[in-house]
Parts: C-alpha cells; sequence; structure tokens
C-alpha cells in the first residue's frame, strides 16, 4: 500500500469535510476529522471553522498528546481532539477519525437506541452492532471513557445524544463507514414507521459471519448483532460451532430467558403441586 504524503493526507481530510458537510450530517462548525502521521503526529481539523469551507492550510498538527505543533496562530485544534487522539493511541489498525452529527444515526443516539440488529446483510458482514456509548461533556475525557469500553470490537459509535464516531485504516474508510451506518439507521427508522423489522434469521447470520472468516476479515475484534437478546459473534476457541459462531443473551446466568412449551410447562407445574401435597399428607 502506498504511503501518503502529508499534503496528500490533508487534501483528503478537507475532501471529507466537505462531504459531510454536503451531506449535511454537520452545521455551521460541528463535526472534525483527524488523522495520524505517525511519529507522534496527527493532523485535526480546527475549531470554530466550517467543513463546509475548509482548506489544507487551516488544518492543525498536533503532537499525540494534542499540543498544537504547527498550524495558523489564530486557529486552535479541535475541542474534540482528546477523543480523537485516545482512539489512535489505543485502536490497532485505525489511523483516521471522523465526528459528525447524521441526522438517523444521531436520532438513534438521542432516542438511547444501538443500531445493534442483524438486518442488513453488509452491515452483519461489515460493521457488526453499532453501539451507544454513555453520555459525555464534550471536549472532556468522559467521552473518549465512554468509547473505550466498546473500542475493542467496534468500528463506529453512536454517542449519546451527541451524534456518531467512526474510525479506518484511512480517512476514507472513516467516511465510508459512517455512510453506512447513516443509511443503515435510515432504512431501520422508515421500516419501523412500517410497523416491522424483519431480524435475519440465525442461519442466515451464521453464513453471513463465516464469509468474514472466508475473506480474511478480523474474527477476533468483533461485535457481531443481535437477534432478539442473543447476541450473534465468533467464538475464537471454536468450541460451539464448526464456524466458531457464539450465541450469548447478553444477560447474567440468573437472568437469562428460557423457552418452555405448553406441555412441559404444565408437567413442572403438576410435579411441584404433587410434592407439596405428598408433603403435607405426611
Amino acid at each position: 500500500m502506498q504511503v501518503k504524503s502529508e499534503r496528500e493526507l490533508r487534501a483528503d481530510i478537507v475532501d471529507v469535510c466537505h462531504k459531510i458537510y454536503n451531506n449535511g450530517w454537520v452545521a455551521a462548525n460541528d463535526g472534525n476529522v483527524s488523522v495520524l502521521l505517525g511519529d507522534g503526529l496527527a493532523i485535526c481539523t480546527p475549531t470554530g471553522i466550517s467543513k463546509g469551507v475548509m482548506t489544507p492550510d487551516m488544518l492543525i498538527k498536533v503532537d499525540i498528546n494534542g499540543n498544537m505543533i504547527e498550524g495558523e496562530k489564530d486557529l486552535r485544534p479541535s475541542s474534540e481532539i482528546k477523543m480523537h487522539l485516545d482512539i489512535l493511541k489505543n485502536k490497532p489498525g485505525v489511523t483516521a477519525v471522523v465526528h459528525a452529527h447524521p441526522p438517523y444515526g444521531t436520532a438513534f443516539a438521542v432516542a438511547g437506541i444501538p443500531l445493534n440488529e442483524c438486518i442488513l446483510p453488509e452491515i452483519v458482514i461489515s460493521l457488526g452492532h453499532i453501539p451507544l456509548t454513555k453520555y459525555g461533556t464534550p471536549s472532556t475525557f468522559e467521552i473518549p471513557d465512554s468509547v473505550r469500553e466498546h473500542l475493542k470490537d467496534n468500528f463506529v459509535f453512536l454517542l449519546e445524544n451527541h451524534g456518531a464516531l467512526s474510525t479506518g485504516a484511512d480517512v476514507y474508510q472513516a467516511y465510508y463507514r459512517m455512510e453506512s451506518m447513516e443509511l443503515f439507521a435510515k432504512i431501520a427508522v422508515i421500516a419501523r414507521t412500517l410497523g416491522n423489522v424483519n431480524t435475519i434469521s440465525e442461519p442466515n447470520v451464521k453464513k453471513l459471519l463465516k464469509l468474514r472468516t472466508d475473506w480474511g476479515m478480523d474474527t477476533e475484534n468483533f461485535s457481531g448483532c443481535k437477534i432478539g437478546d442473543r447476541m450473534m459473534n465468533y467464538d475464537n476457541k471454536g468450541s460451539n460451532s464448526d464456524t466458531g459462531l457464539k450465541i450469548s443473551s447478553g444477560l447474567s446466568a440468573d437472568d437469562e430467558k428460557i423457552t418452555l412449551t405448553k406441555k412441559e410447562l404444565v408437567e413442572i407445574i403438576q410435579s411441584t403441586v404433587t410434592n407439596i401435597l405428598k408433603q403435607y399428607n405426611k
């Protein structure tokens, strides 16, 4: 893979800034984009500038701790740089972060609903579920701390009452992941207005996850998706099936749901009543 120059990376960031602005994912000076340069340096968008008018010379160079290294004297790094740098330091393979407020995805974040159901094959394969992170005050370490809880197994995040965050091996992958998330959210909203959302069946989710394996995609750090209260994901020890799939309810052992037939329930009740009567008649 060809390594891009800093000039090319700056141009890519500006292109993505214009895309998110033209998509209506940000308003005024909302949103921010960052890219890791290497050698402990990164480039990020400045605070107080609309993404619609961003130019390469407006971008700020910072060190991995957020200290400004290079940039126009009247500009400062994005106030969300802590969130970006925390991800760039702690998510292997990620060199770019995009934060925006895409309306449908942000609506789920405001409603407090994660995008975690097994609904679209493309999302099951590429993103898995998109978690909802706990609310944090912008520009503080509260947001990085809440994102870090989900960072290992996810690429895209809904920030409670805030917006969306996506990561990638480059700025375009981060952008396209957010684009996929927003379309997923839009389809989910429309389906709900129609009165029904069908999840993909368990056998078909297994097939989709096997495709990830066949295509050489990561099976160790992948969040999977939910069917009802069951999480469909990989078991890296392969102990549950030939495909290495594991199914978990996401509940503690005491809270897990069980299913009984009417006949089984009647038999349990009859047996319990009989034992009680035997004890009473002794």
